[in-house]
């Protein structure tokens, strides 16, 4: 395709693009049909099996009621409570029934994500230290905990450390962690039954989703698209820990999509990690999930092709692990746009016929409909023509949902200029910052010249917060960002060492802490049904109830109640920290609660707390004091005597200088990582290499005029969280 793209360069632009959007349709058809062939060839469907337990096929496909027993809250993962007793007229007596500290996963790098689960009077609740936590639901009582006591030298955990959940099933409790290992413990004692080696964190692999419980097996995925793995899917006899069957989600020689990797062997470290929990469909005997970012992240000068089944929507056969079909959110993916987000299952009647649809929010502000059966897109994603860059082997065109984003995707004022202040220190020649203006959405990065801003940044659109669907409002409820991002690539990035992040370049993101949106999308049109804006991103799942209710948490420790149906804002409560993870809704003595995990976020730079909630309509507790935000807890202040010498320690996630003043010339700054994974120290665009905990490094910088000059940690996301600051020069 690229030598007929050669022949034809002296055509007109118009027809140029018309040609490479025809050449690539029939690629891409090629690669549907050789995929199909697979599909054909695979195993027919099995049934799911009708185990006689609580955790049968057919209960754990079922809207849940009295308990929350699976991440999603069923297989579908819809976020969806069958119960109505807290309504929308009366969600603001809601209180506290009881309130208690975990007493784990409160360090400056630990990220509370995990939605608990409920199950026969027990809450089960992993902190970011990964330890798993059994509480009384009836008095908050502790049952037992889990320590998991991971080695602290763990250095290949992408964005601070987190898990988002366990999963209950045949008496056990799973957990994905972050050391590469799938462990199940007595549901009943905390004692550990079994422990699997799924893949090497040396390696760069590690597990943030949940696991998921399903017929027997236990599924999961593995993230580290950062540091050149080949993800996977894998799904294990949930009695014993033996493998069953292993899909890779980067297909090798021979497998279906493999023709979308050049002959070069980038395949073999090409990214596509899974961040989150699957679906299931028990009747079609599918399972669903997202996939992440290529690697390396923004360079593709090595990877050309589409680079399957990296940003991709991919179902299989849930028994036997079989490619059934997929749907690629972004080809030859140089943004970060990929899809950390769980996909959602539902069903809905269009044109009289019920469908059973998919839908998944991406990083780029789209939101993907699809039939679950086929995996074509419910409203129309027509293939349309994108900006270009020959060194980046971008794809000529992108699937554009015709339905419209849930995000801009214009740069607004407020977006380039906080582009602009960060890119004046992590993307500046010397000590002149580069040009930076707003660009058309898939703007690639700028290899030389002007650098483009676009928007959203790769934090999203949408990121790893779970949405949820209400069958009675037919909508489903996203937490999304309105950020920007601007990348300048390096010629050459590259090779990488095994356990050595790869992004390929350099880039001033958004990040964690742009402004938020709450988003009502109808899935009987595709189209916004409402949606309300916040100064701070939405950084939280969403779960909604037959009581027309949507609970989410904010960055400032509020969880909120809005409106199903109009998007009122209708009660909000104070729990002590960040509240950055998914509110679980069951029944106890015969009463609706809600169950709330508030820990903080590294990334978000929120409050961290270890505060495990219950709320009810009976409960007394009032609020508490908000906790005080992260990020600027270790910062020096500006000031002091100006040096020629300044010591640098930067760890989860803080830069501490010995002075904030610099003199004019010749500037050494000697940076050790006090952190448990890796970070880097960039200022007046020059940066030390990315170095492991407990090493240092040094980085002389002359600076020929006196003013502030902003450092960062360069790696995405941890500027956002802490790592910057400005630097005097006198």
């Amino acid at each position: 395709m690229r030598s007929a793209r050669d022949d034809h360069a002296r055509l007109v632009q118009g027809d140029l693009i018309q040609l490479l959007a025809l050449n690539r349709g029939r690629r891409r058809a090629s690669i549907v049909g050789a995929c199909v062939a697979v599909a054909a060839a695979a195993l027919t469907l099995t049934g799911c099996g009708s185990s006689s337990s609580a955790f049968s096929a057919r209960k754990l496909a079922s809207a849940p009621s009295k308990e929350w027993p699976t991440n999603g809250g069923s297989v579908t993962n819809d976020r969806y409570s069958s119960l109505d007793q807290i309504t929308s007229s009366n969600v603001s007596q809601l209180k506290g029934i009881w309130h208690i500290h975990l007493h784990s996963g409160t360090a400056p790098k630990d990220s509370g994500e995990a939605q608990p689960l409920e199950y026969n009077g027990a809450i089960y609740t992993i902190t970011g230290a990964e330890d798993v936590f059994a509480t009384y639901a009836e008095t908050g009582a502790t049952k037992w905990i889990h320590r998991a006591r991971l080695n602290p030298k763990l250095t290949t955990v992408c964005c601070g450390w987190t898990s988002r959940g366990v999963a209950l099933g045949d008496g056990k409790v799973y957990i994905g962690q972050l050391d590469g290992a799938l462990v199940a413990l007595d549901q009943r004692t905390g004692k550990k039954i079994w422990s699997t080696r799924v893949a090497s964190w040396q390696t760069g692999h590690t597990i943030t989703s949940a696991p998921l419980y399903y017929d027997g097996l236990v599924y999961t995925g593995v993230s580290g698209g950062e540091y050149e793995i080949r993800g996977r899917v894998i799904a294990y006899d949930a009695e014993t820990g033996k493998k069953a069957w292993t899909f890779w989600t980067i297909p090798g020689p021979g497998q279906c999509g493999h023709n979308s990797w050049p002959a070069n062997n980038a395949w073999k470290t090409g990214g596509a990690p899974v961040w989150q929990t699957p679906a299931i469909d028990p009747k079609l005997g599918l399972i669903y999930f997202s996939t992440g970012n290529a690697s390396p992240d923004i360079d593709g000068s090595k990877r050309q092709g589409d680079d399957l089944f990296a940003s991709s929507i991919v179902a299989l056969d849930a028994k036997t692990g079989a490619y059934r079909w997929h749907f690629q959110e972004v080809h030859h993916d140089i943004w970060d746009y990929d899809a950390p987000s769980p996909v959602v299952l539902f069903d809905i009647k269009l044109n009289g016929h019920e469908v059973h649809g998919l839908a998944e929010p991406g990083k780029t502000g789209f939101l993907y409909l699809l039939n679950r059966e086929t995996g074509k897109p419910l409203y129309g994603i027509p293939e349309k023509p994108v900006p270009q860059s020959a060194w980046e082997h971008t794809s000529p065109t992108q699937p554009i949902p015709s339905t419209g984003s849930f995000v801009p995707h214009t740069v607004s004022a407020g977006g380039l200029k906080a582009v602009r202040a960060v890119a004046a220190g992590t993307l500046s020649e010397g000590n002149k910052p580069p040009k930076i203006v707003p660009g058309p959405f898939f703007s690639p990065p700028s290899h030389s010249g002007t650098v483009y801003a676009v928007s959203p940044a790769n934090f999203g659109g949408a990121n790893w917060p779970p949405s949820s669907y209400n069958p009675k409002t037919q909508m489903i409820y996203i937490c999304g960002q309105e950020s920007a991002v601007a990348y300048l690539t390096n010629e050459g990035s590259g090779p990488y060492k095994t356990g050595e992040q790869a992004f390929g370049s350099g880039g001033a993101p958004g990040g964690a802490n742009s402004p938020g949106v709450l988003v009502a999308v109808d899935a009987g049109s595709g189209h916004i049904a409402w949606e309300d804006h916040w100064p701070d991103s939405c950084y939280s799942g969403t779960i909604t109830t037959a009581g027309d209710l949507v609970f989410v948490g904010r960055n400032d420790g509020q969880i909120e109640a809005f409106d199903a149906t109009h998007g009122k804002l209708l009660w909000s409560f104070q729990t002590g920290a960040g509240a950055n993870t998914t509110a679980t809704v069951f029944s106890l003595n015969g009463k609706e609660v809600v169950a709330y995990y508030a820990a903080g976020n590294a990334l978000a730079g929120t409050a961290h707390g270890d505060n495990l909630w219950l709320f009810g309509l009976d409960g007394t507790l009032a609020p508490v004091a908000p906790g005080k935000k992260a990020g600027a807890i270790e910062h020096a202040g500006l000031g002091g005597a100006a040096s020629s010498r300044i010591q640098v320690q930067g760890g989860e996630f803080f830069f501490k200088l010995s002075s904030n003043t610099g003199k004019l010339g010749k500037v050494t700054f000697v940076f050790k990582d006090v952190g448990q994974i890796a970070h880097d120290f960039a200022i007046a665009g020059k940066s030390t290499p990315t170095i492991p905990p407990g090493h240092t490094t040094t980085l002389t910088v002359t600076f020929t005029k006196p003013g502030k000059y902003p450092y960062f940690c360069t790696i995405p996301g941890h500027a956002q969280a802490g790592m910057s600051g400005v630097l005097i020069v006198k």
